[in-house]
């Protein structure tokens, strides 16, 4: 674990994860001293980013292993669609975080931190407009074309799948026909009656 400019006094590591991301958090003690100097300098946890990384050695030989390991079970467009929702779980994660912070400031339980507001706002200026008609045209084709291959695909599945049923009712017809057009056996008593 790498820590920012800072010497660490207390690592939390949650070791049952709720949500995405790094499941540590680091805080370094700070003496507050009050402005107008009425109560006694205390001393109040301040939160320190940061990081758990490996040695590229290590990433290098971790890659290799991976390499080796495929789950067969699972195919490349499961595993895509997994990570994407994955991603977007983490997403709405950071979201709800960056809104209940801005709700405790608005009520005014937390004191405003330039910095964080700083941050959102280039978060908000790196947002592409999407009121572009050319973007929305973009986008709809791209769908429908998307769209188009999941529905014929289906439509495929669904009359292969009706042939096989077809041509399975035809074989159970052929087998049942020669069952009834082979001849009964004669059963034959077995064992004989001796004279007494």
């Amino acid at each position: 674990m790498t820590w920012m400019s800072m010497h660490c006094s207390t690592v939390i590591i949650d070791v049952q994860p709720k949500e995405l991301g790094i499941p540590t958090k680091a805080y370094y003690a700070v003496e507050e001293v009050k402005e107008n100097a009425t109560q006694k300098s205390q001393k109040v946890f301040v939160h320190v980013p940061s990081e758990i990384a490996a040695h590229e050695v290590e990433e290098i030989g971790v890659e290799h292993l991976l390499r080796d390991v495929k789950d067969t079970t699972i195919s490349t467009l499961a595993t895509e669609v997994t990570s994407k929702l994955a991603a977007l779980k983490g997403l709405d994660a950071r979201l709800r975080e960056i809104r209940s912070y801005l709700d405790l400031v608005i009520e005014g339980k937390l004191p405003l931190n330039h910095e964080i507001l700083y941050h959102l706002q280039d978060v908000f200026n790196l947002l592409p407009n999407l009121n572009v008609n050319e973007l929305i045209k973009a986008f709809a084709v791209k769908t429908n074309d998307m769209m188009l291959v999941i529905y014929l695909s289906s439509l495929i599945r669904s009359v292969i799948a009706l042939h096989n049923l077809i041509n399975n009712k035809m074989l159970n017809k052929e087998h049942e026909k020669a069952e009834d057009s082979k001849p009964a056996a004669i059963p034959t008593a077995a064992g004989g009656g001796g004279a007494k």
